[in-house]
């Protein structure tokens, strides 16, 4: 199955982990980077583009700014992120030259991908930097972002910069060969193949203990549901393994291989499902459930029963059955207040094309 999925990427992108370019002293780590960018350089030689998310920054700022572990006041998080980028990008400046390779940084927040015009534009900028043969050096703008400081990780921003795209296959690169089962057991083994994200997958996942990093795999298998759900293969691997990215993109058993969906979703609907922190909530009932899921329906008012959050005609919300759990996103057409107030009860509350099922 994995020479079948991986036999024609030509478009990838891979995501560095803090953990493997940095040492003990939270610095970049020179001979590591080279090693990674080595790789790169030779998925770039093969003929592939290959947009790279790297995190390091805020990791690289600590040692400077000497922190021993990661600061939780959002100023120092700043701080370190802004020297930390200003390092990390001068190193893959140097280790891609050496290969002949441009680079190019571009730091993007939540908004710019939420807001569907920047979320294009954004889209636009790296298929142009890809068209002349640049390397995209992608991270989030943490100088600047808090939301993203307080909430998010790069894992997440490698899958949603996989679904901008959209990308061949996501490589997310880091210090754990892949997803474990029987952690911290003699009987611990590499799970090869993930071919659908549920309990039991989430179960095995845990997060980070990390002085530097945030999410751990337990982020890194979201990451793997939304790419997978956007049509796009995952591999979770060790980016300490020689040559581990020609092993993976070649199909060889490397890490843990997530399947992606039999259909890809389309950009308007991975922008609708993925890019958004949802409004508010809405739960359904069963027979709304299954006209939305089953059957290709809208969603009409009557089949709503009650919901959660002050949200505005435009806004993406979560769709939910009564017993909370999520199935779909939808851009509703009207306003809560409407909701409270009873409105048309034929009237579309999201149309089909404004709804994704996730």
């Amino acid at each position: 199955m994995r020479h079948a999925l991986l036999q024609k990427v030509s478009r990838l992108v891979v995501k560095f982990g803090t953990g493997i370019l940095t040492n003990e002293q939270k610095q970049p780590d020179p001979e590591r980077m080279r090693l990674l960018v080595d790789q790169i350089a030779a998925q770039r030689r093969a003929g592939r583009e290959v947009v790279l998310v790297s995190s390091g920054a805020v990791g690289a700022g600590m040692g400077a700014l000497n922190h021993v572990r990661r600061p939780t006041e959002l100023a120092e998080l700043q701080a370190c992120a802004a020297v930390g980028q200003l390092r990390l990008m001068a190193a893959y400046e140097e280790l891609f030259s050496a290969h002949g390779i441009q680079i190019g940084q571009v730091l993007l927040t939540h908004e710019d991908l939420r807001h569907h015009e920047r979320h294009l534009n954004a889209r636009n900028t790296l298929l142009a930097l890809l068209d002349r043969d640049v390397v995209p050096v992608i991270n989030e703008n943490d100088t600047v972002s808090f939301t993203e400081l307080k909430f998010g990780d790069n894992d997440r921003l490698s899958a949603l910069v996989a679904a901008l795209l959209p990308a061949d296959l996501l490589v997310i690169l880091t210090t754990a060969d892949g997803v474990l089962e029987g952690y911290g057991t003699p009987q611990a083994r590499v799970l090869p193949l993930v071919e659908r994200i549920d309990a039991s997958i989430t179960g095995l996942a845990r997060g980070t203990t990390s002085a530097t990093a945030v999410g751990g795999m337990s982020t890194k298998v979201e990451a793997a549901r939304i790419a997978t759900r956007s049509g796009i293969p995952v591999v979770i691997a060790s980016g300490r393994r020689p040559g581990v990215l020609e092993q993976v993109v070649g199909g060889g058993e490397e890490g843990t291989l997530f399947v992606p969906g039999p259909a890809r979703l389309r950009s308007r609907k991975r922008w609708i499902a993925f890019f958004h922190h949802p409004q508010g909530t809405l739960f359904v009932d069963d027979g709304a459930r299954v006209a939305l899921r089953d059957n290709g329906k809208s969603l009409l008012l009557p089949g709503v029963k009650r919901h959660e959050g002050g949200f505005h005609a435009g806004d993406v919300v979560r769709v939910c059955d009564l017993d909370g759990k999520e199935f779909a996103r939808g851009i509703v057409a009207f306003d809560a207040t409407a909701i409270a107030g009873g409105g048309s009860k034929q009237k579309e509350l999201i149309h089909r094309d404004n709804l994704v099922i996730l």
